[in-house]
């Protein structure tokens, strides 16, 4: 798209880009005994098949002291409906406090596809052991929601002259929230922490989605629960109450909404029984959080533009072993780099025109060094009609100009950022430009680079590069802020990471695909976090 035009709105985007969120709620039945003299603290581990591989998705909290255990924390999934997803669920008994696996015992596993769980809604199926035989009586329950109301709840919570239940000290107070599952019984959804030797605790706001906690029905009922936390496990009881999510939203800052907590035994045995504390909620609002698909559906465009490397290290591109030379197949590692990224962001774009810009060559007909010239030879308009037009024009540009240096990167990236800038005039989330850089090596201008990138991170904007050929990449990785916050050379911070590389050479002899899945792996969130950050909501969302 032009960037001086208008967004226009997006039209329908392929299913293959259209991802639920799915909710995973775990429970577990007859668990092995692994402890001597209790019995097991069991947590839950979800893993996803990746390349024939088991890959460390998430895993729950720890259950202590309990072999039917009820995880208060939710797995959520993207669910892609033209994949096979595979899943595994293992349940381990913690013995320390290690992150390794292989220190506690394992109590049984179960594996399935997730299309099998969201086809059923609700399984429940026998746990094995690595041999494949039962692991006891144990069972597994996995239940699974789609998220597709994207409203989340913020609660607020504290409590005043909560019952006493220690002997030696105050209460350690925490929270249960409780909705009603489809068999009748109520569902945990979420569990506060615990507020140590206080009968007036604040607990720390919590979100929670809006459809785990009363199915998106604001008139559900829920049940409220508060214990008094014991380290065996044994919590004990203080109180409980009823409400609905459109009663809790009656709480304001200035006017808390307050709650008796009531213990059933208790108000049967003393006739002038009053509770056993009060629940206070102290605020309840209801915002929704947005996805990378709510602002592509909502209108934003990717605005797409490539930077090519025509430094001489790539090699003369009339000889094979030059890094430009276009093979008898029409291809080589730029075009590969152009097509697995530009196919994919292109479905993002309405009218598919796409600057093309090159740096480090000498142009006719002065021979000047440029590090921003448009491939086509047109400065004015250095759109390219679709992936296939910027293919086009880098073949034909090949023979017109001479390899030269430096590899100065910063031209390019203020040349984008000029045109984000402007974006964030329209105070919408309307646009959002992404500059694919292809490079066979070293930055020689790295300080005014990592200070056009921190000025960037500023605005709708992310930077994938990709480099190609066999040189040391290592300062892409320095500048890509996985492992670290990038500061400019007068130590200013990033606000965000929004620069992503990766080297092509991991990808030779992979399918196409897993280059696009690499280098556009962080794209979404990276979208996600700009809007969020600037208050800005899809365009035409409803409010929450």
């Amino acid at each position: 798209m032009a960037y001086t035009a208008p967004p226009s709105p997006a039209g329908p985007v392929g299913s293959q880009y259209c991802v639920c969120k799915v909710e995973l709620s775990i429970c577990g039945q007859n668990l092995l005994d692994r402890d001597v003299t209790s019995k097991s603290d069991p947590f839950c581990v979800l893993f996803m098949e990746v390349n024939g591989k088991w890959v460390e998705l998430d895993r729950t909290e720890t259950a202590v002291n309990n072999l039917n255990p009820a995880f208060a924390k939710k797995f959520i999934i993207d669910y892609h409906f033209e994949e096979v997803q595979k899943l595994k669920f293992a349940l381990f008994d913690q013995d320390k406090s290690s992150t390794q696996l292989y220190e506690h015992d394992f109590l049984g596993e179960f594996s399935c596809t997730l299309g099998t769980i969201v086809s059923s809604k609700k399984i429940t199926r026998t746990l094995l052991l690595g041999n494949g035989k039962p692991a006891g009586k144990g069972m597994i329950t996995v239940a699974a929601q789609e998220l597709s109301d994207n409203r989340v709840i913020t609660l607020s919570m504290a409590g005043r002259k909560l019952d006493k239940k220690d002997l030696f000290g105050k209460s350690d107070p925490f929270l249960e929230f409780h909705k009603p599952g489809d068999d009748g019984k109520w569902m945990l959804v979420h569990r506060t922490e615990v507020i140590k030797y206080t009968l007036d605790p604040v607990w720390k706001p919590f979100t929670v989605p809006l459809v785990s906690l009363c199915d998106g029905e604001m008139e559900k009922m829920i049940k409220v629960v508060c214990y008094d936390y014991d380290s065996d496990g044994g919590h004990d009881f203080i109180g409980e109450f009823q409400t609905s999510v459109a009663r809790l939203c009656e709480a304001q800052d200035a006017s808390p909404l307050e709650l008796e907590c009531i213990n059933p035994k208790k108000q049967k045995k003393k006739k002038n029984y009053k509770n056993s504390g009060i629940i206070i909620v102290k605020s309840c609002k209801i915002t929704r959080n947005f996805s990378f698909l709510d602002y592509i559906l909502g209108g934003c465009q990717l605005m797409f533009t490539v930077g090519i490397d025509f430094t001489a290290s790539n090699g003369n591109p009339q000889e094979p072993s030059s890094l430009h030379y276009i093979n008898p197949l029409g291809t080589n590692e730029y075009l590969s780099a152009i097509w697995a990224v530009g196919q994919i962001i292109q479905d993002y774009d309405s009218d598919k025109m796409f600057p093309a810009l090159g740096f480090g060559a000498q142009l006719p007909p002065d021979w000047k060094v440029s590090h921003e010239f448009a491939i086509n030879f047109n400065p004015r308009n250095p759109f390219c009609s679709g992936v296939e037009g910027i293919v086009q024009a880098y073949s034909a540009c090949l023979p017109h100009i001479r390899f030269y240096g430096p590899t100065n990167f910063s031209p390019i990236i203020n040349h984008v950022a000029r045109f984000a800038a402007q974006a964030t005039q329209q105070e919408t989330a309307s646009q959002y430009f992404i500059l694919l850089i292809i490079t066979d090596g070293v930055i020689s201008d790295m300080d005014e680079t990592r200070h056009a990138v921190v000025q960037a991170s500023k605005l709708p904007m992310s930077i994938i590069i990709v480099g190609v050929g066999n040189a040391d990449f290592a300062a892409m990785e320095f500048l890509d802020g996985d492992s670290r916050v990038l500061r400019s050379h007068t130590g200013e911070e990033a606000v965000r990471d929004i620069v992503q590389f990766v080297p092509f050479r991991n990808f030779r002899n992979v399918p196409k695909e897993t280059l696009a899945k690499a280098v556009l792996a962080e794209l979404p969130q990276q979208v996600v976090q700009y809007f969020k950050h600037q208050n800005l909501p899809p365009i035409n969302s409803e409010p929450a």
